[in-house]
């Protein structure tokens, strides 16, 4: 993480109810203030992400993202507006995040995630959030993350149910076994066409806000350093039942 200037009064201010938390507190808003995070995908996991990361003091937001904002994403996608229909989502997201928090600094990636680029765009960033919706992008991104030893938090949503976990497959776990790795988890993608976008299969909008949102709550945890990340459990939400379950699961 980079060095950070010393918070300003403004910033104490603005951050005053993460300061008197005693996991936070003062070191733990400066470590938010000098981190790096970059995230795939200003869509419906990412736009609360982006979100909730500006709004904790988060110094740099890289975001990734290639597609403009239509009519159909505002359904779920909160970080844009009617007024951004057309606009490119990333530089949409930028302009709400400066709304949120003027001290946070926004580097745009307008293009596609793939293997050839991964890997610089990962190596430059302290965690990475994965809010991308196609498999042959989370496993670039995996691989990426696992190559360059950033801490990956991933999620995934279906029409009524998402699961998140972080990845850390560059460190070993209490127990001395490897930490699992994204591919330990999925060993291989579905087969085309098994799984259905949510164009044709539908997405409620606010669960990708719940998933999002946890997502968030995984980076502020990996950046100051507080709590359990979810590294080798998998959190499952099924929002009709109301229920949450943690699936363990380790590396093969």
């Amino acid at each position: 993480m980079n060095q950070a200037a010393p918070l300003s009064p403004e910033e104490l201010e603005r951050y005053a109810r993460h300061i008197v938390l005693p996991e936070i507190g003062g070191p733990g808003q400066q470590k938010l203030k000098r981190a790096r995070v970059l995230v795939i995908g200003a869509g419906g996991l990412g736009a609360p992400v982006l979100e909730y990361l500006a709004a904790a003091g988060v110094g740099t937001l890289g975001i990734v993202d290639d597609d403009h904002v239509s009519l159909s994403n505002l359904q779920r996608q909160v970080i844009h507006d009617t007024q951004s229909v057309g606009q490119s989502k990333a530089g949409s997201a930028a302009a709400a995040i400066g709304r949120i928090n003027p001290h946070v600094a926004v580097e745009l990636h307008k293009l596609r995630l793939t293997e050839a680029n991964a890997g610089e765009l990962v190596a430059a960033y302290d965690v990475v959030v994965d809010g991308s919706d196609n498999f042959e992008t989370r496993y670039a991104l995996a691989d990426a993350c696992a190559a360059c030893e950033r801490p990956l938090v991933h999620a995934a949503v279906g029409r009524f149910d998402g699961s998140i976990t972080v990845l850390k497959p560059f460190e070993t776990a209490p127990d001395g076994r490897r930490n699992p790795s994204y591919r330990d988890l999925f060993p291989e993608p579905p087969p085309p066409g098994l799984v259905p976008s949510c164009a044709v299969a539908g997405v409620l909008g606010a669960l990708t806000g719940v998933m999002g949102t946890l997502q968030a709550m995984e980076a502020i945890k990996l950046i100051t350093g507080i709590g359990e990340p979810l590294v080798g459990r998998l959190l499952l939400y099924d929002a009709l039942g109301a229920r949450f379950d943690t699936v363990r699961y380790k590396a093969s």
